[in-house]
């Protein structure tokens, strides 16, 4: 059974990337094979701050860490703020990021999506993402940036979208990451 964390860059409980993100459960559990999804709220992560790093951190960030580290990859889906990834998303990759070369990022197959209510989707916020993912050792797949552009909060009782072109585009995302699970650990390069 391969465990994907989802992480959503919004603290907002009825966000879109938590939409984009129950979009992709729902996708995984009809996927052949088995999934386990998990979320990781970003939320409740303190500040880091290197004297709490030293400490042994806080019981949420060893939390995330063993939910990290025991997770066959990660599926993360953001907004954009000001261009950039929420300062709340950031926040956890610095704490995920340790300590360096042996923390629970490295060698992560992680998915990128984003959604925003504007046309560009978040897109701006993809490149930082994936250059700080980069930096800490994941393995982001490669694929067409999926930003959904001018999308609305689903209606729907469970949260996810229904559309089926955002559909489409989050499938072949969600496929592509699990391909990257493949036992040859080949690099899926699909492209929408």
């Amino acid at each position: 059974m391969a465990k994907i964390v989802l992480i959503s860059g919004s603290t907002r409980r009825d966000s879109l990337n938590n939409a984009v993100l129950a979009t992709v459960r729902h996708i995984l559990a009809a996927l052949p094979g088995e999934h386990e999804t998990v979320l990781l709220p970003v939320a409740g992560l303190p500040f880091y701050e290197a004297g709490l790093e030293l400490a042994d951190g806080s019981a949420a960030v060893r939390a995330a860490k063993e939910l990290v580290t025991g997770a066959d990859a990660l599926f993360i889906s953001t907004p954009s703020y000001n261009g950039e990834m929420p300062g709340a998303l950031k926040n956890a990759l610095d704490w995920l990021s340790r300590p360096g070369g042996r923390s629970p990022l490295t060698g992560k197959v992680t998915a990128v999506a984003s959604a925003s209510p504007g046309a560009r989707g978040g897109l701006d916020a993809q490149s930082g993402l994936v250059g700080v993912l980069g930096r800490c050792g994941a393995l982001v797949v490669e694929h067409e940036p999926v930003a959904l552009g001018g999308v609305a909060v689903p209606d729907g009782t469970d949260g996810r979208y229904t559309d089926p072109e955002v559909v489409a585009r989050l499938e072949s995302l969600t496929r592509a990451l699990v391909a990257e699970l493949s036992p040859l650990g080949e690099r899926a390069e699909v492209l929408v």
